[in-house]
């Protein structure tokens, strides 16, 4: 890896890496203290050190298959296209730590929820136009916000 691309390797991982794990960690953090403990959960539920560890490996994924699409010899329209739809989904992301832990609604949560899922089918569809490999390493966090909306909805439901 030259060192242009090593930098843009570092650059991808640590932005998603910061805006999905330290800034939503900062919208989550004193709810998951009070709020959220106090909340009935479905019994499928993982611990909170399982739920970090897994969005830390999913952020290193997503940040990685931002560096394929960036790094990538396609053209500058598709390239900033797919770039444009990671960043909105990233976006996305963190608005459903605010909703559902900040505003501390379940409800608002599941609306955003449901975005952030079209959002990231979209930007695995732009991925995969680019580079295959993009967009498999999109699947875990595809399949994790699914279970996440489930969690959601549960936690609705259960709590109505």
């Amino acid at each position: 890896m030259s060192g242009t691309n090593l930098k843009r390797f570092v650059i991808s991982v640590a932005a998603t890496e910061l805006v999905g794990g330290v800034l939503g960690s900062a919208l989550t953090w004193s709810s998951l203290q009070s709020w959220y403990p106090t909340l009935a959960k479905p019994s499928l539920t993982p611990p909170g050190y399982v739920i970090g560890m897994i969005w830390t490996v999913l952020f290193f994924l997503m940040g990685s298959a931002f560096y394929l699409v960036w790094n990538s010899k396609k053209g500058l329209r598709e390239r900033s296209t797919s770039m444009n739809l990671y960043g909105l989904q990233l976006l996305l992301n963190l608005l459903w730590s605010f909703a559902f832990f900040y505003l501390k609604s379940p409800f608002y949560g599941l609306v955003e929820i449901s975005f952030l899922l079209v959002a990231i089918s979209v930007t695995i569809i732009s991925f995969s136009k680019i580079s295959k490999k993009a967009a498999m390493l999109m699947i875990p966090y595809l399949l994790w916000v699914c279970f996440a909306a489930y969690l959601n909805f549960s936690i609705l439901l259960l709590n109505m």
